[in-house]
């Protein structure tokens, strides 16, 4: 296709669908983050996006919101990303990360809750405040502060940190160093009274995440390096926040995140599980002794995915198999359900909640296809909407939607295999994509109908979203079945999903495509070589290459954990997994894309698929993003790439 879309009838069809669907909520919260409840129980503070047009990405916001359902109202406006909101514990503070200042350089903001007026700045720091945790007491205020050049986590777009150099000519080199100090993450605390700042933890520590253990330490995921394949190894630790001294009271064969200190200082919950991406963690929930290190194991429904202390008890949400689940769990370790429900709960791939009050009651935010996101107060099993986010747009889209339905299936091995299929309105069969998530680690939820979802559905596209073994949800051997074998059995699992759909008569069996971002694109440029039924492949920001993803990559230690091989060993692992080294079983036309900032999955990914398509005289196009990191987040891009989507379609996949 040509480089400018933008004239074309095809292009301008989906302009208009997109603004159909999204301008009646211009200027408006659209997509609500996680609620932060004040602690008199009165307000939810909360982050949600914002889109004026369609131009650039939604902004972030902070709103707030009554408890008693009475209303709710945005409260800042920017310029840029207002985020991350935190109560002060007296509720009369609320402050946030903006970076109103100097767009990608975030820093600390404070609104008074009783007066009305600006946001003031708070005493700045060197660096980017990614988190921040008031102290039990309100003196202080705990920063993780990322350097500017630091690595972004692949779920959040990969590429870097920090600010724009619109002054800097456009000659001037991208540069990567190991003696970069402004890769690193550090922790700082924020003297409330004094309006002073000062740096806690010490040279050559990188403090991945951090909050408070009692009033006078910090509990932290910590490495001895910066580089984002460093977190992968990273053990905990408590911070002494007088002298910056770490003592490491955990270590994991896997991944560890989101650790929680209680008010005492006497535990740590904190979650386990093997990861793929940062920020993106479903195990198991482990309570461990401050002083002591010794650990105890929650037994859970489930993979936990957040916790938040509420006392001296904590309130976890997991994710069982594909129910979202709210639990209680007291001093003695044993968990008491208080919710569970098929819709989504704080996101798709992770359940999330917060406590309300001093009952069972909690809030979160609740979705599903046929529910655009609100947010929920669910106390006793009965649920109050304090916030929602239906239009008109979004009702437009459900008039693509003819059922979204879960199907289970049987895996070669006889290994029980989940998944969500969605159709058009009217009979089957249908022309079927095969959806592979990302990850691999992750799972695919039952969560709002997207817009590019309705789109393929208005032109007669099923889809498939299977969740394979490596999915969450069913435990860590299940999870942990696809590490040493990306691309094996959990391959059976995603085609034995298309035979059962085909089986059910809602599949042309002639008419079968796979389309899949990340890990996802990765599968969709290996499936198709290991299985010729496919007609055409939709390859988003992919891994095609293992060897040079190994040493390309920032990735480089996820990939060897979970290739499992030495990659200077001719022939071996890193070779057989790649889709590029599949020679004449590469046959179908594909259409890959990559962002030129992705440093997780770079260009070069797709790049060298399209070039060993090319030179076997497959269909093929390689489509690169200069803006872009790790997917295609911002407009009119998605436009673009909707459109190229679209068209491949036609082309090789036709619907009618």
């Amino acid at each position: 296709m040509d480089r400018d879309l933008r004239e074309s009838p095809l292009y301008r069809e989906v302009e208009a669908f997109y603004l159909a669907a999204l301008s009646p909520g211009f200027g408006t919260l659209t997509r609500p983050g996680p609620p932060e409840p004040s602690p008199d129980g009165r307000w939810l503070a909360m982050e949600g996006e914002v889109l004026e047009r369609l131009e650039g990405h939604g902004h972030q916001r902070v709103f707030l919101a009554a408890v008693d359902g009475s209303g709710w109202r945005q409260i800042t406006a920017g310029p840029n990303d207002d985020a991350g909101p935190r109560w002060s514990p007296d509720g009369r503070t609320l402050t946030f990360v903006s970076d109103r200042a100097m767009k990608g350089r975030g820093q600390l903001y404070a609104l008074e809750t009783g007066a009305i007026g600006e946001a003031r700045a708070l005493p700045e720091v060197p660096g980017v405040v990614e988190h921040h945790r008031w102290s039990p007491d309100g003196t202080m205020i705990l920063m993780v502060v990322a350097g500017e050049h630091a690595e972004q986590s692949d779920a959040l777009g990969s590429g870097t940190l920090g600010r724009e150099d619109r002054d800097a000519p456009d000659w001037l080199p991208d540069v990567d160093s190991t003696e970069d100090e402004q890769e690193w993450r550090s922790l700082w605390l924020l003297d409330v009274a004094a309006g002073s700042v000062r740096r806690v933890s010490r040279e050559g520590l990188n403090v991945w995440e951090a909050t408070w253990l009692g009033t006078d330490a910090a509990v932290a995921v910590v490495s001895e390096a910066p580089g984002e394949g460093a977190w992968y190894a990273s053990p905990l630790a408590v911070i002494d926040l007088e002298t910056g001294a770490e003592r490491i009271v955990y270590r994991s064969d896997v991944q560890i995140e989101f650790a929680e200190g209680s008010s005492d200082g006497r535990t740590i919950a904190v979650l386990e599980a093997v990861c793929s991406d940062r920020y993106v963690i479903a195990g198991d929930l482990l309570l461990v002794d401050a002083a002591s290190g010794e650990v105890r194991r929650v037994d859970l429904p489930g993979d936990a995915t957040s916790a938040r202390w509420h006392g001296d008890r904590l309130l976890i949400a997991s994710l069982d198999r594909l129910d979202a689940v709210v639990l209680d769990v007291g001093e003695d370790s044993t968990a008491r359900e208080l919710g569970r429900t098929a819709e989504s709960v704080g996101s798709s791939y992770q359940p999330w909640a917060a406590p309300v009050g001093d009952d069972d009651a909690f809030v979160c935010v609740r979705a599903s296809v046929r529910r655009p996101a609100e947010v929920v107060i669910v106390d006793a099993g009965e649920e109050r909407v304090i916030v929602e986010t239906r239009n008109e747009g979004r009702d437009q889209l459900l008039a693509h939607l003819g059922e979204r339905r879960l199907i289970t299936w049987t895996a070669p091995d006889g290994l029980e295999i989940d998944g969500f299929l969605t159709v058009p309105p009217g009979p089957g069969p249908f022309p079927l994509l095969l959806d592979v998530h990302g990850g691999p680690i992750g799972a695919t939820t039952d969560g709002a109908l997207s817009v590019g979802d309705a789109l393929l559905l208005s032109r007669g596209y099923a889809f498939l979203q299977p969740n394979p073994r490596g999915s969450t949800g069913r435990g860590r051997e299940f999870a942990a079945a696809v590490v040493g074998d990306m691309g094996g059995a959990d391959a059976l699992d995603d085609l034995a999903g298309v035979d059962a759909v085909v089986a059910l008569g809602l599949a042309d069996p002639d008419r079968i495509g796979v389309i899949g971002g990340s890990y996802g694109g990765f599968m969709a440029a290996m499936l198709p070589a290991l299985d010729p039924r496919f007609k055409v492949a939709l390859s988003f920001s992919p891994v095609t290459d293992w060897y040079s993803e190994h040493f390309n990559s920032s990735l480089i230690d996820w990939v060897g954990d979970f290739i499992a091989a030495d990659p200077t060993e001719p022939g071996g692992e890193h070779h057989a997994r790649s889709p590029v080294f599949a020679g004449g079983r590469l046959r179908t036309p594909t259409l890959l894309t990559a962002g030129l900032r992705d440093r997780a999955t770079p260009p070069g990914q797709a790049m060298e698929m399209y070039r060993a398509l090319r030179v076997r005289g497959v269909p093929a196009e390689v489509v690169i993003y200069p803006k872009e990191g790790h997917g295609v987040r911002d407009f009119p891009a998605v436009l673009d790439l909707d459109t190229r989507i679209l068209d491949w379609l036609d082309r090789f996949l036709p619907a009618r």
